[in-house]
């Protein structure tokens, strides 16, 4: 609770950040593929 309370808005930005960050790295993972099997 007290953390919550601390800093919620620290903690949610971080969180929404690091969400971002892993998405986009997915998409160009999985684009990446992608390529990779249609040039087979």
């Amino acid at each position: 609770e007290m953390i919550r309370a601390g800093a919620p808005e620290k903690a949610a930005w971080g969180v929404a950040l690091g969400l971002t960050v892993t998405l986009v790295w997915l998409y160009i993972e999985i684009l990446r593929l992608l390529s990779y099997l249609q040039n087979e």
